[in-house]
């Protein structure tokens, strides 16, 4: 086969993990190309203006917060990114829960702010909730060593550094084990007593999955890492994060392509040749790193190259299984709102324009989860809300705003459709969000949503599923996507995974592609 082009490596996938695993390797030295399909860098970590009705109002039509970057900061140090236009602010106060009755509780930046906040609606609660976050702060110091490492590495230090944690909280093992094994719902109502603690803490936690599963008490791990770590944003919008990542890929003398499908994977006796894009052209590559779904990569793979239980396997993976996924709904606006009927109750005169609002409550965080696994839309608001505007004055024209929504649990494949329910659904959710943030439907100048069908037609991801594999314990380190394709190696020589579906899972971070970039220059002996 006549190769049009030659690289070291090609990535598939030009979202923000291809594209940091394309400047670690270039900082190395290698001859680098990433590929994109669409018509723009960035994948999920991207944002834009694509409300016609207001074309002035910055949309992100998925990743918005950088909470994950902050807990894991390498990527913008090692990369130099600042130097290329990314920056980010924190929001203060990060994220606040608004109960139905006006009442709200803010997630402080420690656990004593934070139980502040619950002492008053539960003196014993606030007790409970300090306990509690020895346990999350002891899982987190252990955790966080380890998902930076290369899980198929030895890591001594990492692990050294995990163990001396373990050590010295010993006595705090076992009940640190239960929490981690136990359902987060459990975990919740046999410690806590009022409503506004326990919604509080299941509108939370529902964010990473439904909350009554075994061993789902690692979602907890959010909680800790909100407190230690606060929540940023990209200041001037998500896409300066990519676009500062293809600047220093540029300067590092590596390539972009975009509008450019990737139609398969190049394998001949079991080592990878290079890729074929959807206009018939070919790429030569030593190596190849898919920055894309796990499934999606190996079914780009030459037929016959990879055995079909490992095919099987990857498909099967877990991909919002349990029926559910969020919905995203993005309202411009010609003036400005708040939530004013929340911030009247609160003692402090504290105003929450900026923060990220949690709306429901622990009955509803249940009932749209039960009702999205048997393809129905729950009746009962359960929803993140937003206005990136109040914090970045530039993503909306003066004076105006634009508002992110995000109901956390819908039908990924409604018993109706999503064709007949569309409509009527996003302005339930508008409505919805309006009690809390009043003003939303009188000044709504154009909205745009999608659910999880187009997310999976858009991003390409299996059930639109935006963590690529669901977050779960059986789903971590070398397990992650499934058995046999988390290590450092594939059954294809020279070919390697790098996007949300490998350790450590989803989140602005850039994790993902900084460990296979190690793995592919190990590959290389670069």
């Amino acid at each position: 086969m006549s190769f049009q082009q030659s690289y070291d490596v090609a990535i598939v996938g030009g979202g923000h993990n291809g594209l940091a695993a394309a400047c670690y390797l270039a900082a190395e030295g290698c001859k680098v190309i990433v590929v994109e399909a669409q018509p723009k860098l960035g994948g999920m970590a991207s944002s834009g203006y694509l409300i016609p009705e207001a074309p002035r109002h910055l949309v992100h039509p998925c990743a918005l917060d950088l909470m994950s970057l902050r807990a894991h900061p390498m990527m913008p140090s090692e990369l130099q990114l600042e130097r290329h236009g990314f920056r980010q602010i924190e929001i203060h106060p990060g994220y606040v829960y608004l109960h139905p009755d006006g009442s709200s509780l803010v997630f402080g930046r420690s656990a004593e702010q934070t139980a502040a906040e619950i002492r008053r609606f539960s003196e014993r609660d606030a007790a409970e909730f300090i306990a509690l976050m020895k346990l999350v702060d002891t899982f987190i110091d252990i955790a966080i060593p380890m998902m930076r490492a290369d899980p198929t590495q030895k890591n001594l230090g990492a692990k050294w550094n995990a163990l001396k944690v373990l050590l010295k909280n010993r006595h705090l093992k076992a009940d640190m084990t239960g929490l981690i094994g136990s359902p987060a719902y459990t975990s919740i109502v046999e410690r806590f007593e009022h409503p506004v603690t326990v919604s509080a803490l299941c509108c939370l936690l529902g964010a990473a999955g439904p909350i009554t599963g075994e061993a789902t008490g690692i979602y907890f791990a959010l909680l800790g890492f909100i407190q230690r770590f606060g929540i940023g944003r990209v200041v001037g919008g998500m896409q300066k994060l990519p676009d500062a990542l293809a600047a220093r890929l540029a300067e590092l003398g590596g390539e972009t392509r975009v509008n450019s499908p990737v139609t398969e994977i190049l394998v001949k006796e079991g080592c990878v040749q290079g890729l074929r894009l959807g206009d018939g052209s070919t790429i030569a590559a030593r190596c190849v790193i898919a920055a894309v779904h796990p499934s999606v990569a190996l079914k780009m793979v030459t037929p016959g190259e990879i055995e079909r239980r490992l095919l099987v396997r990857a498909e099967l993976a877990p991909t919002n299984a349990h029926g559910g996924a969020p919905m995203k709904v993005d309202v411009a606006l010609r003036g400005q709102v708040r939530a004013t009927r929340h911030e009247a109750q609160r003692p402090d005169g504290l105003s929450l324009r900026q923060s990220v609002l949690l709306i429901g409550t622990a009955e509803a965080v249940l009932d749209n989860f039960k009702c999205a696994a048997r393809g129905q839309v729950s009746k009962q608001p359960y929803l993140w809300a937003t206005v990136p505007s109040a914090v970045d004055l530039t993503q909306a024209p003066p004076g105006e705003d634009i508002v992110y929504l995000y109901p956390v649990a819908m039908p990924v494949d409604p018993s109706d459709g999503w064709d007949a329910i569309r409509d009527e659904v996003t302005q339930q959710v508008i409505d919805q969000a309006d009690e809390y943030l009043p003003g939303i439907k009188a000044l709504e100048i154009g909205r745009r949503m999608e659910v999880a069908p187009d997310f999976a037609a858009r991003l390409n991801v299996p059930k639109g599923c935006v963590v690529h594999i669901d977050t779960s314990a059986t789903r971590a380190s070398t397990m992650r996507p499934a058995y046999g394709l988390g290590g450092a190696t594939l059954p294809v020589k020279g070919l390697f995974l790098g996007g949300a579906g490998i350790h450590p899972g989803g989140g602005v971070n850039g994790l993902p592609g900084r460990i296979a970039a190690g793995r592919a220059r190990r590959y290389l002996g670069t």
